[in-house]
């Protein structure tokens, strides 16, 4: 039998071995998640327990600033931007520091590093399945109920995953080079939390700053989320949307193509 090695294949079939490859992803996700909440005292709970606090902060932000919720409680407008903020910022730190966590296996054996990232991702995903279930229950105890609208909801939720996916392709790719980032991130993870609409509504920024503060993604995906969930009670900006959609794709795109450009040196620099 004659094994042909030839220059540039593993580049050529590069996104055929990502699919071949698909199971090695579950199996780093799940061993995240595992490790996780390993010899915690309330395990996944926790999932639940890092939501709840962040929305007890920003709801008493709200009561102190006297900003009025109108039609949704509170709690309710907190919560519908408060997961999809978490499920962002986690997937954005845990991706962007992946190769760094992940260095005896990157060193020793060959498979497409992006899968390294991607399992990032798909481990905050499921953090972010159990947290819908404290907004279930909460929208159960207002009264607050959604409607056609929330066929939207896997879209947005889509759309944060790809914009953390993107970013975090680029922040890993640059850390591996450059550990600085792995200080960075999680300043520029903290700055974004209070420069995106979690604590109060898009509707409430001077209309001078809006265009502006529309170029932040999170404002769409945030506005789109609590659209869908609330059935329309909070109004979206098709405008807002136009751009958020873009600076995703921009984001996936540039992030794409730096990880891959810097991919093949990942294991001698790290």
């Amino acid at each position: 039998m004659k094994i042909v090695i030839e220059p540039g294949r593993a580049a050529a079939h590069y996104w055929r071995d990502l699919w071949r490859y698909r199971e090695l992803m579950s199996f780093l996700a799940w061993r995240d998640i595992t490790v996780r909440y390993k010899q915690t005292a309330i395990g996944v709970a926790w999932a639940i327990i890092r939501p709840a606090l962040t929305l007890l902060v920003f709801v008493a932000f709200r009561r102190m600033a006297g900003l009025t919720a109108g039609a949704v409680p509170d709690v309710i407008l907190v919560l519908a931007a408060v997961l999809p903020w978490q499920f962002f910022s986690t997937a954005l730190s845990e991706s962007a520091a992946s190769l760094i966590s992940n260095t005896g296996l990157i060193s020793k054996v060959y498979f497409p590093r992006m899968i390294v990232p991607a399992s990032a991702v798909v481990t905050a995903f499921v953090d972010f399945v159990v947290t819908l279930a404290l907004l279930a229950v909460l929208m159960a105890w207002y009264g607050v109920t959604p409607d056609v609208r929330l066929w939207a909801l896997p879209l947005f939720v889509l759309q944060a995953g790809a914009l953390a996916f993107g970013l975090g392709l680029g922040l890993a790719a640059l850390s591996v080079t450059f550990r600085d980032f792995r200080y960075v991130v999680p300043f520029a993870v903290q700055l974004g939390l209070f420069v995106s609409p979690v604590a109060f509504a898009t509707s409430q920024v001077p209309a001078a700053w809006r265009t502006i503060y529309s170029l932040n993604p999170l404002v769409g995906i945030i506005d789109g989320f609590r659209w869908s969930i609330l059935g329309g009670r909070v109004p979206i900006d098709a405008a807002v949307m136009a751009m958020s959609v873009a600076v995703t794709l921009v984001a996936l795109v540039a992030g794409t193509w730096y990880f891959r450009r810097t991919e093949r040196g990942f294991a001698d620099a790290i």
